[in-house]
C-alpha cells in the first residue's frame, strides 16, 4: 500500500522524520555523557571513601597510594584516570563531600544536593573548585553556574579568579519597581559590580571612545566578562529621532532575558544626568527598535566610581529599568592586603641599600 502519494509531501514528511530521529538521538547522547559523567564522578568518591575508611582502619599514610597506581595500571592498563595524583584528588574529594563530614554541619537532604550537584560538573571542573574555593557554599553557588551556564574549565578559572560571586547581582538599579517579577530578579541577576576589564591595555590617561574601542577589539573577553546570554548588535548604533542622529556606545541583546541592553560606558564619577539620557535612550529603543514579543530595554551605566546615594536618588523617578555599575581595568586588592604591601618609597630605599652595600663588599 502506498502511504505517499505526492512526492513533494513525501519529502517534507521525511525531512521532518529524519529530523524529529536526529533530535532524540542527540538528546539521548546529551543523557548518556551526563550518565556516564555522574558515574564516574559518584565512583571516584567511592574510591576516596574505600582509600580514606581503610588508611583510618589500619594505619596507613599517605605511601599506600603510589602502590595502589602502579597496581591498578598493571592490573587493568585499559583503564585511565587512576594516576596517583588523580588517587590523591580522589581521597580530598571524598573527604571534602563525605557523609562524615556533613554529620552535624547540614541535613542529609543537603547532603543529597550536594551528591547531585557534584555528579553533574565534569570531574576536571570538581578538582579547580577544591583547588581554589575553600567554602561549601561559595563552591555549590559556582556548580549551579556551571550546570546553568555551561562554563568550560578555563572559564571557571576566570570566573574564580575575578571573584564573580562577590559581583553577580551587585549593580544598583531600579528593576523592582520598573520590572515585573521574575523579570526584575533575572535582570538583577543578569549584572555585576564592579566588571572588570583587566584584558585590556588603557592606561591613564583614556578617553570613552579608546575605551570603546579596546573592548569591541577584544569582544570575546568583553561578552566572557558580561555574562551568558548578551549578544552584541553593535557600536555606536545608530538612532535618527526627529531629524537628529543619536548614537548609543554599545548595544546588545540578552537571549534569557528577551530585552535589548543598551550600555553608556563613562570615564570618572558618575553624574545624575546620565540617567535622564539613558531613559532616552531606553525609550528609543522601545520604539524603534524592539519586537512585541521582547520585554522591556534595559540601560547598563558603566562609570569608574560612582556615589550610591546619589545614584538611587537619580534613579528614583526613572521609569525604565537602569543598572548602573562600576568598571575597573585591573582588579583592586583587598584593603589589608594593599596595606601590608610596601610603597614605592620604600622599595626603593630597599633597593638603595642593597647597592650600597654590593658597593661596599667591592
Amino acid at each position: 500500500m502506498e502511504i505517499i502519494t505526492n512526492e513533494n509531501t513525501g519529502i517534507v514528511f521525511y525531512a521532518n522524520l529524519l529530523s524529529d530521529i536526529k533530535t532524540r538521538i542527540r538528546q539521548a547522547q546529551v543523557k548518556a555523557t551526563l550518565s556516564a559523567n555522574a558515574e564516574m564522578i559518584m565512583m571516584y568518591w567511592d574510591i576516596g571513601r574505600i582509600i580514606h575508611k581503610r588508611q583510618k582502619q589500619e594505619g596507613w599514610g599517605a605511601g599506600i597510594i603510589p602502590r595502589l597506581s602502579k597496581d591498578l595500571h598493571n592490573e587493568l592498563p585499559d583503564v585511565k584516570g587512576f594516576s596517583e595524583r588523580n588517587i590523591k584528588f580522589m581521597v580530598q574529594f571524598y573527604k571534602e563531600y563525605g557523609l562524615d563530614a556533613s554529620i552535624g554541619k547540614q541535613p542529609v537532604s543537603q547532603f543529597e544536593n550536594m551528591k547531585r550537584l557534584v555528579s553533574q560538573i565534569p570531574w576536571g571542573h570538581n578538582i579547580l573548585l577544591m583547588q581554589r574555593i575553600k567554602d561549601n557554599s561559595i563552591r555549590f553557588w559556582y556548580m549551579e553556574q556551571i550546570i546553568n551556564n555551561g562554563w568550560s574549565r578555563d572559564i571557571l578559572g576566570l570566573m574564580i579568579k575575578s571573584e564573580i560571586h562577590e559581583r553577580q547581582g551587585s549593580s544598583t538599579t531600579n528593576f523592582r519597581s520598573t520590572l515585573p517579577d521574575p523579570q526584575s530578579e533575572l535582570a538583577s541577576q543578569s549584572l555585576k559590580d564592579p566588571y572588570i576589564f583587566d584584558f585590556l591595555t588603557l592606561s591613564e590617561p583614556f578617553n570613552e571612545r579608546e575605551l570603546e574601542t579596546e573592548l569591541v577589539k577584544h569582544l570575546e573577553k568583553f561578552l566572557i566578562e558580561l555574562g551568558t546570554g548578551f549578544a552584541f548588535v553593535g557600536r555606536q548604533y545608530h538612532l535618527a529621532i526627529s531629524d537628529k542622529d543619536f548614537y548609543i556606545d554599545l548595544l546588545f541583546y540578552h537571549l534569557k532575558l528577551r530585552s535589548f541592553i543598551v550600555i553608556e560606558l563613562k570615564k570618572g564619577d558618575f553624574k545624575p544626568e546620565y540617567a535622564g539620557k539613558m531613559n532616552f535612550y531606553c525609550s528609543a529603543v522601545d520604539d524603534l527598535l524592539k519586537h512585541p514579543t521582547d520585554q522591556a530595554t534595559i540601560g547598563l551605566i558603566l562609570c569608574q566610581t560612582k556615589d550610591r546615594i546619589l545614584v538611587e536618588y537619580a534613579l528614583c523617578d526613572i521609569n525604565k529599568p537602569i543598572g548602573i555599575s562600576e568598571y575597573e581595568l585591573t582588579r583592586a586588592l583587598p584593603e589589608n592586603l594593599r596595606s601590608s604591601l610596601p610603597s614605592i618609597e620604600e622599595l626603593e630605599a630597599e633597593l638603595g641599600g642593597v647597592h650600597q652595600g654590593e658597593s661596599g663588599d667591592e
